[in-house]
């Protein structure tokens, strides 16, 4: 199955807003420990604010992502691809998050942003790659798309 640009940014959002936000639930505790003098509240609000830039700007990032791809031969990235294009993201929504955007967190550690945005990316990535291709049947045969 080669996802279409439509596919994959329904994809994208499906997980991050699934997926990413039960997992930021679960390891959100985890993180508090990271960020000296930080409750858990500071610790969520920051945390969603990195899962809302990776839906918004992901949808940046899928259109530059199809682009490149018109260039492969199989209009698709190889698997491995998808789990190493999250630190070009990573580095992004770090960078936004240090300006304010896209609201004002306070300072961003950067070792609590990375154990969460690595541990997200890569349970999001694996649930893509199984999960989903067993749950969702027919979402491999139509491009991506889960609508």
């Amino acid at each position: 199955m080669t996802p279409t640009l439509f596919g994959r940014i329904q994809t994208r959002l499906f997980l991050v807003v699934t997926v990413g936000v039960v997992w930021t639930l679960l390891i959100g505790p985890l993180l508090v420990t990271l960020v000296d003098g930080a409750d858990l509240g500071d610790v969520y609000r920051l945390a969603f604010g990195a899962l809302v830039l990776v839906a918004v700007v992901g949808i940046g990032w899928e259109l530059l992502y199809h682009a490149l791809q018109q260039f492969r031969w199989e209009k698709d990235w190889p698997t491995l691809f998808g789990l190493v294009t999250g630190l070009p993201e990573a580095i992004v929504v770090y960078l936004l998050l240090r300006q304010d955007l896209p609201w004002s967190l306070g300072s961003v550690p950067v070792d609590a942003f990375t154990v969460h945005f690595a541990s997200t990316w890569i349970v999001i990535w694996l649930t893509a790659n199984g999960p989903m291709r067993v749950v969702f049947l027919r979402w491999r045969f139509r491009g991506g798309r889960l609508l």
